[in-house]
Formats: C-alpha cells, structure tokens, sequence
C-alpha cells in the first residue's frame, strides 16, 4: 500500500484484517513508527483499534521502502497545482519506485482521485521501463468512495468501481477486492471508472453550490435559509442540502477541477458551482469583516472573534482544504479584532493557538460557527455576544 494517509492506511489495515499479510509505505518515518507500533496518526472512528489488532498479528506492517509483492496499491494524494491543474506527481512518484519491485503476474491498482487518462499514462511509465513487462501485468483504476468519520464501515460495504486497461486486469483486481470487499464489484474501464470518481464528487459540489447560493440569497432577501430549505425540501421530490461556509476536503473541493481542467469548455455547471462554493468563503469572511466594524463603531475597542471549526466538515481532524481553515487564516491578518480558534479534534496546530471551545466563547464578543461539530449543537452562547451561524449548528 502506497501512503499511509486518511485512505491508504484505513484500506491497509481493512485487508491485513482478512488474513492478507500487508506492507504499508509511507515517506514519512513518523507515520510509519507509529504504525509499527500499533498506533495510528489521524482520528477516524474505529481504525485505532483494527490498526492494532493487525499489528499485534502480524499482517500489518510499515516501512520507506518498497518490497516485492504480488499486489501493488497507490493511495497518494493528488492535489493542483497553479490554476487549478491537477499534479499527479506523487502518483508518478509512487509508480516509479513500484516498477523496480514488479514481476510477471502482479497486480497494480491506483486508487488515489486521477485525472482522466491517468491509469494509462502510468500503464506507459511502467512499459518504457520494463518492456517485458507488457501484457505480463494486471493494471487497473479503483477509487475508493468514502465518508471521513466512518471510512472502515464503508471501504468494506460500499460498492467499487473497477476499471483495468483491459478486461484480463479487470477481472484480476476484482478477485482481489473481494477478499474484503462486501459491496458489489461493477466492472469497467480505467477511463470511467476514473471519471465516476470525478463525476461524484462534481455532483455534490454542484449540489452544496446551490444550498450555498440560496443562503446567500436568503441573506438579501432577510429570509431564513434553514426554515427555507427545511420547506421546500417537505416536497416530494426536492432534497436540497445544507449550506457551510465552502466546500473543502481532499475530494470535493479538488476534483471537480479535474474535469475542468481538461474539458474547460464542456464543463461549465461544474466550473461555475466550484466559483460558487469558493466564494461563499469569501463572503464569510467579509460577513464577520463587517460585524467587526461594526462592533468597533459602537464600542470604540477591537473585538475578540471565536472561530469554532477548523475541519473541513464535521467531527473529524482533517483540515485539507477546510473553508473554515482559510477564514481563519484570513482573519489572523487583520489587525482590527483579536482571534480566538477553537477545534475539538486537533490538540495543537502550527498557524493557531488552539483552545478550548467554551473558553473561546466565554472571552468572545463574536462568536462564528464555521463547522457543524456535535460538540456545538448543546453549547450556550449568552445573548450579549453576535452569534454568527454559518452552518446551521444552532437551527
């Protein structure tokens, strides 16, 4: 297994579980001595336990360097670069220190979030490299499709999407996932199963773009964006989603722009609802800006602002791309308010001094609720502080 990280590692341990002896790889000697130690370095429900379970017998361990296997797994990030260009660097990466290791009859699979077209460019790197190699391999594309908080439960149940460079690879990787997969197994090809991927995650962009319009809307129109989506959505077939403060994560705030990026002008819903979910950040922002002037003018002092939230969605420690991570960011530079961070799920963090949730809003004059963490569904805010919510914690 290829990384280590919120889909590798979970993954890893989920086939060490069924009796499959696992080698994970990680680059950072950190990850991996935790790991060999029974000890796990990211908060997801239930994977501390299985990772040392499978530690403990064996059939989990980690190390920097690649060894021969007869099945190889890439789940290394990739993220964009400049305007939004994919960068499947660590996946190239990860393949090039893989092809050394590669013998007649393995199995390679790239499960990390690709551009379309990414398997069979990795499928050239490794036959430039060893020609012998051609038609002697399995390759094949297999996303994983998973929420944070609950990955173990869905790696195992949710259904795959298997897409190999032909049909023989196909095949060949879906034998190997059902050792631990209970979900069904759809056959495919690398090109869509690589799309289906991408196009998921679109769909919910384009989705939270249009809760996050209407609660900009409402906002002018004075009307309350909770009550109006709990309406509307009593009718039969409307099921409109709740709006944040953006849109983050490893997945639904990058991918989107994978399909952009190389359909530009095709994908305009898509570009339009990442334009619209990024800016609805921005509007945050300005929205606790203005509540800060505001304050200022009527008490003549800078206040104390509590950001609660850093993650990127509710009650997990991730922050890749976290909306609520870039208002606070944001905030930090300005010289008109002190800044008070609070996140539940991390301990420490090298940008914020991170501190208790209720003592940020005891010290608050404004309090924003940037993430929806269960921990703030009961917590009080007393009536002299502005409370702003902007994820529907305390409808």
């Amino acid at each position: 297994m290829m990384g280590l990280g919120y889909i590798g590692l979970p993954t890893a341990a989920l086939i060490a579980k069924n009796k499959i002896n696992v080698l994970g790889i990680d680059v950072q000697q950190k990850v991996v001595d935790t790991i060999n130690k029974g000890k796990i370095h990211i908060v997801e429900p239930d994977l501390d336990g299985l990772v040392k379970k499978v530690v403990d017998d064996g059939t989990l361990r980690a190390s920097t360097k690649v060894e021969q296997a007869d099945a190889f797994l890439i789940a290394v990030p990739t993220p964009f670069k400049g305007n939004h260009i994919p960068d499947i660097s660590y996946v190239e990466s990860a393949t090039n220190n893989i092809i050394p290791h590669l013998k007649k009859g393995d199995l390679f699979i790239i499960e990390s979030t690709s551009p379309v077209g990414t398997t069979e460019k990795m499928t050239n790197v490794i036959y430039t490299q060893r020609p012998e190699l051609k038609d002697k391999i399995y390759i094949s594309y297999c996303p994983e499709r998973v929420l944070p908080g609950n990955v173990i439960y869905e790696l195992e149940n949710n259904d795959r999407v298997i897409g190999g460079i032909n049909e023989a690879s196909t095949q060949k990787a879906i034998q190997f996932y059902r050792n631990f997969v209970k979900g069904d197994l759809h056959p495919s090809n690398a090109r869509t199963a690589e799309m289906v991927k991408l196009t998921e995650n679109a769909s919910r962009d384009v989705q939270i773009a249009f809760a996050n319009e209407l609660s900009l809307i409402s906002k002018k129109a004075n009307i309350n964006v909770w009550d109006l989506i709990k309406l509307a959505n009593r009718h039969p077939r409307v099921n409109i989603l709740q709006p944040g403060t953006g849109v983050g994560g490893h997945c639904i705030a990058v991918d989107p722009w994978f399909i952009v990026a190389d359909f530009e002008k095709e994908a305009r819903i898509i570009k339009t609802a990442r334009e619209i979910n990024n800016y609805k950040t921005e509007w945050v922002i300005e929205r606790i800006k203005n509540e800060v002037l505001q304050f200022k003018l009527k008490h003549n002092k800078n206040p104390k602002v509590a950001c609660l939230g850093l993650a990127f969605k509710p009650n997990i420690d991730d922050l890749r791309e976290s909306p609520a991570k870039y208002v606070a960011q944001s905030l930090k530079l300005e010289k008109e308010m002190e800044l008070l961070v609070a996140e539940p799920n991390i301990e420490n963090s090298d940008e914020f001094e991170i501190i208790d949730s209720k003592k940020a809003i005891d010290n608050a004059d404004i309090v924003a609720f940037l993430v929806g963490h269960k921990e703030y569904k009961t917590i009080q805010v007393t009536t002299d502080k502005i409370e702003l919510d902007f994820c529907g914690v305390r409808q």
